[in-house]
């Protein structure tokens, strides 16, 4: 049996340890069509928490109930591919037998433009109506799922809400599916344009618990004919704090040990797989999130390393000779880029599993 675990941005992993229920609202809303309350979702949480599987997992609910599916990433000119997907399903469509179901619709790829004219806004919005109509027809209707929602263009942004809001307002099978960092979400939905997207159904994932981390681990190494201990499963699973990319990361390494050595899983192939992941996870997710950052944004993280728990930013304020104002800045700065999070009044807490002890061991920038 191949392995199993797929520690890669955006792959299916074998269990969606802890997402259990998560998408019942949405399953709910393919079967009832336009207007369903699950219809309209926002997934929001840390990097490497699971927010763009759960885009692929509602993605593969919506097939299987027939409806088509167009996937986007929010880069510049994702509205303009979204329209131009529109418009190839319309045309797959309108000669199309009455029966006929949809299969998907997947967008990649770069575009030069940035934003629709107005004329080329009136076309999307016409373009989209008479899709969804043929839709309707057959029973379905269009999924719209788009990732990084907290670097989208606001004028892209608030054309597509508007949009999607008058499919809705007509009664058109429509459906519209985002995820994004936190920080930036609750930003983009305190703004005027995009408005409408209060009313979403916001999930904001977090981490599995260790006790589910430790029943899917025995059960995937099982179904493989792998012995896996109660002791050594739950010492993996801790080693992941639950966090999805690293639930993946865990098991990745843990099945290349056994593939060596099915039947001698031991505390030390244990410890080996956790080192192994916790050093993928520094390269994957912690450098690159913190490749952009300056190094006053570093002095900050360093000082708030200082702590075991969440941080003061009285204290971080103390420990870097920042005023209060620049300590503000930072914070904000910091929580857009979904590096940290509040954990109550003047408090602040790393986002990311491992952050803080890569802080600690690299004590320069």
């Amino acid at each position: 049996m191949e392995n199993p675990f797929r520690p890669t941005a955006g792959a299916t992993p074998p269990d969606l340890v802890g997402r259990g229920g998560v998408l019942d609202e949405f399953a709910y809303g393919l079967r009832i069509g336009s207007g369903a309350p699950g219809l309209l979702t926002i997934f929001t949480g840390a990097r490497g928490i699971g927010k763009t599987v759960m885009l692929g997992a509602a993605e593969d609910l919506a097939l299987q109930d027939g409806w088509a599916v167009v996937s986007e990433t929010a880069t510049p000119g994702f509205l303009g591919r979204i329209g131009e997907a529109m418009r190839r399903l319309a045309n797959d469509l309108g000669e199309g037998p009455t029966g006929r179901r949809v299969t998907a619709v997947s967008v990649a790829g770069f575009s030069v433009t940035t934003q629709l004219a107005p004329e080329e806004q009136v076309d999307w919005r016409a373009r989209g109506v008479a899709l969804l109509r043929l839709l309707a027809e057959r029973g379905t209707g269009l999924i719209i799922t788009v990732d990084e929602i907290h670097a989208a263009d606001r004028s892209e942004l608030a054309q597509l809400a508007a949009d999607v809001q008058h499919f809705i307002r007509d009664g058109l099978p429509i459906g519209l599916i985002f995820a994004g960092l936190p920080a930036a979400v609750s930003d983009l939905l305190n703004e005027g344009v995009a408005t409408f997207l209060r009313r979403a159904d916001r999930i904001d994932l977090h981490a599995a618990s260790i006790t589910e981390v430790e029943r899917s681990f025995t059960e995937t190494f099982a179904s493989a004919g792998v012995p896996l201990s109660g002791e050594l499963a739950r010492d993996a699973a801790e080693a992941t704090g639950g966090y999805p990319f690293l639930i993946q990361l865990v098991g990745y390494f843990l099945w290349q040990e056994a593939e060596r050595n099915p039947d001698s899983l031991d505390p030390d192939a244990v410890e080996r797989a956790v080192s192994a992941a916790r050093r993928r996870n520094e390269r994957v997710v912690i450098e690159a999130a913190l490749s952009t950052t300056s190094g006053r944004d570093q002095d900050f993280l360093r000082a708030m390393a200082e702590d075991s728990g969440p941080s003061s930013t009285m204290d971080i304020g103390r420990r870097t000779g920042m005023r209060p104002n620049a300590v503000g800045n930072y914070r904000t700065r910091l929580l857009d880029a979904g590096l940290i999070e509040p954990a109550g009044y003047g408090l602040v807490d790393f986002a990311i599993p491992g952050l803080r002890e890569y802080m600690t061991s690299h004590a320069s920038r």
